[in-house]
């Protein structure tokens, strides 16, 4: 039968019928009231409620509860956020016990190994995204503990944007691709996500990290973790204290440049995936140790911020961080969707001694993660996968439903019973039956923030203070690219306005970038931050005036820098290498744990002067400077005529310097150099090393990537694109 063809109008265009039935569904809120999905007019979306407004979130929170379900159904299959993620087992082991403060078993007893496992993760892309995305990443832990599963669900930021959890939905759809045309993915420059920060100020200080180097980290092994919020401790006597908990990583803090960061999307989207991968397969195990900041309770109020804000830190002068242990990841999963992706974090996975807090930001986060797991995994039974199954054995009166593992067996699944002996039965304190700390509450219900959460600033100017020349530079970098991909004047104008709140000099260089000056200081959106009937002069921000001016712990320039363990070095050689000086610097690193690699033009093997086959093991042409620490050119005359007129090799030197990356040169091969844009600049400061003495280069060459980066090539001359 012929098919009849549709018009020209038809195809471009629905007739008036069709226009009409989708106009039905098309919804513009354009001067519409907010109200639920039930039809109730929502007079503050901006809080949740609560017994006082420094109390718990009520249950009864009917408008929450619908937010956020909505939200946590609304992509399937994989995660609305943290999508991308890597995973690996490991262990942990105490160093001395915490029983002063805790009676959580795994933190008293220093013989035992806890086995972990961690997901790290980007928040805003997709699965398929790239690693590099300037992002928040995840940074997850579960401890298979005797008591049960532990789980401390942080990133590699101590802040977040929000500080309460009914604005997370909000956040999130600001972030992810604009809804009319699914662009950009995993990034933040665009703006849906700048307008939503310059009309929350309370994202000051977490934009601050998010534009710092922190977001671009060179490896998730060399990320700090935190656990965001403010939890409790509690010991066998009853007594509770605060904590915040910390990873150190033991090869400190690094990170990429954001030209490199982008370049590496292009070349290794799986860049972090992989580097975590390789590194355990090697068996180069990577570890962090476990710091906790504890606060006393009768502290609560001594600070000039709220121990309850998730925007705010407890700065490391204040309370020094104590290392009581180390986590090491020594497995890489069997099966990447089991393990990696079917694991399903809570913080509501806790143990005895461990206990929440009433910040609303966690309290949130204690509703919405089993809800998550419901719609991802196929029902409430997803905690009988392997993965997530505990190291004890799990008895209770929970039955069937989607995707049941357990068979079982017997009569009775209510309690009390006669018929089954009232098995299984209510564990006593005394045995370690968990009990939640007797807080006392006597407030009433209300939508509302604590005075104590209205300083959106000091942190912010804290951190930019903290940070080195270099680290100033990038964030002012950072900020410039972001707002420079937003079309709408007016967020650009908005932002700037914050910024000059955090550091007139910062708002002013990023100013200079988009072509603006910077305005007065926006006025506070107070219908939009504290609900429609809120007096302004009751909530504009306040500005406290810290005796911590500058806080070393949150600058990277100091880290650690003793290792090049798995730093990947290339070597760029062609045939007639000198063997020797291969071997001579091959071998320096590998004995310090470095990683090195042959590239040349061509795969296969290359011979050196002396008929010696060197394996290559990349070519210029498919791999680049930007998955490599540093590099290295030996000599040997034919390898370095070779080198020199191997264009993708000059491009390799060219962007290792640009990326202020550590770069050796055998005296024999500075016409090598010679061919780089770089070789009337560079200087032995800079990183650059030449030497004729094969030991002292290797040497050198080794100190020089310990530093990491030289970031102050960036500040003596412009850098190429």
């Amino acid at each position: 039968m012929a098919v009849k063809k549709k018009s020209e109008k038809e195809s471009v265009e629905p007739t008036n019928e069709k226009r009409a039935k989708l106009e039905a569904y098309t919804d513009d809120a354009q001067g519409q009231p907010l109200r639920t999905n039930t039809g109730a007019a929502i007079n503050d979306d901006q809080n949740t409620l609560k017994a006082g407004e420094r109390g718990p979130s009520l249950l009864e929170d009917f408008i929450f509860r619908e937010k956020i379900m909505h939200f946590d159904h609304e992509r399937i299959p994989e995660r609305v956020v943290h999508a991308r993620g890597s995973g690996a087992h490991g262990v942990f082991k105490l160093y001395e016990s915490l029983s002063e403060f805790t009676k959580a078993g795994f933190l008293n007893d220093t013989e035992i190994e806890t086995p972990v496992f961690v997901r790290f993760s980007t928040v805003a892309g997709s699965r398929g995204s790239t690693d590099l995305a300037r992002d928040v990443r995840g940074f997850a832990v579960r401890f298979y503990t005797q008591e049960g599963n532990f789980d401390l669900v942080g990133n590699n930021m101590p802040v977040f944007f929000i500080q309460d959890a009914i604005k997370f939905p909000d956040l999130i759809h600001a972030v992810k691709p604009e809804p009319d045309n699914e662009i950009p993915q995993a990034a933040s420059a665009h703006d849906t996500f700048w307008d939503f920060i310059s009309l929350t100020p309370e994202s000051a200080h977490m934009i601050m990290w998010l534009m710092s180097d922190r977001a671009i980290p060179r490896s998730l092994r060399m990320m700090e973790g935190f656990g965001v919020h403010t939890f409790r401790l509690v010991n066998a006597q009853g007594v509770a204290s605060f904590v915040k908990f910390h990873w150190k990583p033991l090869l400190g803090v690094h990170a990429v440049a954001w030209d490199e960061a982008q370049n590496i999307s292009g070349k290794d989207p799986d860049f972090h995936r992989r580097d975590l991968w390789d590194c355990i397969e090697s068996g180069a195990f990577p570890e962090w140790e476990l710091g906790v900041q504890i606060v006393p309770e009768e502290d609560e109020f001594k600070y000039d911020f709220d121990l309850l804000d998730s925007t705010k830190i407890i700065p490391e002068e204040l309370v020094p961080v104590q290392r009581i242990g180390k986590l090491t990841l020594n497995r890489n999963p069997d099966n990447f969707f089991a393990e990696t992706e079917q694991i399903a974090f809570h913080l509501g996975h806790i143990v005895p001694g461990i206990d929440f807090t009433n910040d609303p930001l966690l309290q949130g986060r204690l509703f919405s993660y089993t809800d998550t797991q419901l719609l991802r995994l196929g029902g409430p039974n997803f905690h009988q996968l392997p993965i997530n199954k505990p190291i004890v054995p799990v008895y209770n009166n929970q039955r069937d439903g989607f995707s049941r593992q357990n068979i079982d067996s017997g009569k009775t699944s209510y309690s009390p019973n006669s018929l089954g002996n009232n098995y299984p039965s209510q564990v006593k304190k005394a045995d370690g039956g968990y009990t939640s700390y007797p807080e006392r509450i006597d407030a009433r219900k209300v939508r509302a923030r604590s005075d104590s959460f209205r300083d959106h600033f000091s942190q912010a100017r804290l951190f930019f203070n903290s940070q080195s020349d270099p680290e100033k530079d990038h964030i002012v970098q950072a900020f410039s690219f972001e707002l420079g991909k937003v079309k709408t004047i007016a967020v650009r104008e908005r932002m700037l306005g914050i910024l000059s709140l955090v550091d007139k000099g910062l708002a002013a260089q990023v100013a200079v970038a988009l072509g603006l000056n910077v305005p007065r200081p926006p006025e506070q959106p107070v219908n939009h931050i504290f609900g429609a009937d809120t007096d302004p002069a009751a909530v504009q921000p306040v500005q406290v005036d810290s005796s911590i001016k500058k806080s070393a712990a949150l600058s990277m320039a100091g880290t650690i820098k003793d290792s090049i363990q798995t730093r990947k070095i290339a070597i760029l050689a062609a045939d007639g290498v000198d063997e020797k000086a291969v071997a001579a610097v091959k071998n320096a690193i590998e004995a310090e744990g470095g990683v090195v690699e042959i590239v040349s033009s061509r795969l296969g093997f290359i011979t050196g002067i002396n008929d010696q086959k060197i394996q290559v093991d990349d070519t210029t042409l498919t791999t680049a400077s930007v998955l490599f620490d540093a590099v290295y050119v030996p000599g040997g005359s034919n390898s370095i005529a070779d080198v020199e007129a191997d264009a993708n090799a000059i491009h390799f030197l060219n962007e290792a310097f640009k990326h202020c990356k550590p770069i050796a040169f055998d005296l024999r091969a500075v016409q090598v150099l010679e061919a780089t844009y770089f070789s009337k600049k560079a200087t032995l400061d800079e990183g650059v090393i030449i030497d004729e003495n094969l030991s002292k280069l290797a040497e050198r060459f080794i100190a020089a990537i310990k530093l990491h980066r030289f970031w102050e090539r960036e500040r003596s001359r412009k850098i190429p694109a």
